[in-house]
């Protein structure tokens, strides 16, 4: 696609901004792909109409404002174009470094839009005001009727009763011999919705001969904020990562949740031209998916579950997509005996999740969501595993709708109760 953007006056973005859009050749590979077009059916909506909306407005034709700027907000970025794409258009770079072009320019957010993601930035990526505000928001699910509608679409992601809080911190040792020390990025959003995670993750690495370190001082990865356009508050938070989990020596810096594994991999195009890239790329280089870490270091063999057990594998979009980790987890749950691994229709389409995505466009979110329920149903599977809290969370809401006894784990809570199974019962 030829183009007529001054890349250099765009800033350190530009020239992979401009790069971006010329490589791509108008195929409509793409369109498929995406969870949007499928939804809306409208060429904006895709991902080849929206590298026309950027193109005109890094060439100056278009408002940055307005009509197109609603199209490309409602972009999930899952990504799935850039594994359909034949031609190597990297989207992903595109819209990230478009939105944080773009949205210090944007003067069409009502205030209540705007008001909505100053308070969504200022408490998730902060567990403490994030727990105080989903307790708040589970006491109000009795009085739903009584919430604005606007408000109703957050209280249905939240459990009826939180679980206790788990201030994780410190060094838990491998079980015999060290085959590798490595450090674990908390989250922000799980800590308070599945801290079980964690401590899961944690066990399956110290059975596996794995020393994990979580580090104190380290906060949100900012994906949330990346996903949004705000890219100096994303490089406050990552530079706080940064001094955290450089000050040591780790083989590997580990994320349980796909998101903030694909966030600190991309913090060298985060701080590209803009200062700490070199120390960027020195942390990118070590960031590794829990899954993708254990399936190249080997686990010990689980132990047969009491039954047979059918368990749905759903690819969250920033692991399928973004980091290309496909197989990983799916050879981690075959290794459980008694579990039959099967595929979920369409399984690598986005949940609707995407941040928060499901808060601002609630209606693309659920029609979403309940297609991923829907295939989730088809498989006859009791449970769903996945990689990335804001999956589990989307689904579980979904399933609960539905009165669905289907139950939703991450990939590291199923190999956890495989190796617990004989001494605790399950399932």
């Amino acid at each position: 696609m030829q183009h007529r953007i001054a890349a250099d006056r765009l800033g350190p973005g530009g020239e992979r901004m401009a790069a971006a859009v010329q490589a791509c050749v108008h195929c409509g590979f793409c369109l498929a792909a995406c969870p949007t077009y499928a939804v809306l059916g409208q060429e904006m909506d895709s991902p080849r109409g929206r590298i026309y909306l950027m193109k005109g407005i890094l060439e100056g034709e278009l408002s940055a404002d307005g009509a197109a700027a609603q199209h490309l907000d409602r972009c999930l970025g899952c990504f799935a174009c850039v594994t359909a794409c034949p031609s190597g258009v990297r989207y992903d770079e595109l819209v990230t470094l478009f939105r944080q072009h773009v949205e210090p320019r944007r003067n069409d957010r009502s205030p209540g839009r705007r008001a909505l993601r100053r308070g969504l930035m200022a408490i998730l990526a902060h567990p403490g005001r994030f727990r105080a505000a989903a307790r708040a928001g589970s006491l109000a699910r009795r009085v739903r009727r009584l919430v604005p509608q606007g408000a109703r679409e957050l209280l249905d992601l939240l459990p009826d009763r939180l679980p206790p809080a788990d201030h994780l911190d410190g060094v838990f040792p491998a079980e015999g011999r060290r085959r590798a020390r490595v450090a674990l990025l908390a989250g922000c959003v799980g800590q308070v919705l599945s801290p079980s995670i964690n401590r899961a993750c944690i066990r399956v690495l110290n059975k596996s001969g794995v020393e994990v370190v979580v580090p104190r001082g380290q906060g949100c990865c900012g994906a949330l904020a990346m996903h949004v356009g705000l890219g100096d508050e994303a490089r406050r938070l990552a530079r706080r990562n940064l001094a955290v989990f450089l000050r040591d020596s780790f083989d590997a810096v580990l994320t349980t949740a796909a998101g903030c594994g694909s966030a600190m991999k991309e913090y060298p195009l985060l701080f590209a031209g803009l200062g700490d890239e070199g120390r960027a790329r020195e942390l990118s280089a070590k960031v590794r998916d829990v899954s993708e870490f254990l399936d190249q270091l080997g686990i010990p063999a689980p132990g047969p579950l009491p039954r047979r057990l059918r368990v749905a594998y759903h690819d969250a979009c920033h692991l399928a997509h973004a980091q290309g980790i496909r197989l990983a987890p799916r050879r981690l749950l075959s290794q459980i005996p008694n579990v039959e691994l099967v595929e979920i229709p369409d399984g690598d389409t986005c949940c609707g999740s995407a941040g928060t995505y499901n808060l601002e466009h609630p209606g693309v979110a659920r029609t979403l969501q309940e297609r991923k329920v829907e295939a989730i149903l088809s498989t006859g599977a009791e449970v769903v595993a996945a990689g990335n809290i804001g999956c589990l969370v989307q689904m579980r809401a979904g399933l609960a709708r539905r009165a669905s006894p289907v139950s939703v784990l991450h990939t590291m809570e199923l190999l956890d109760l495989a190796y617990r199974a004989p001494s605790i019962g399950w399932p």
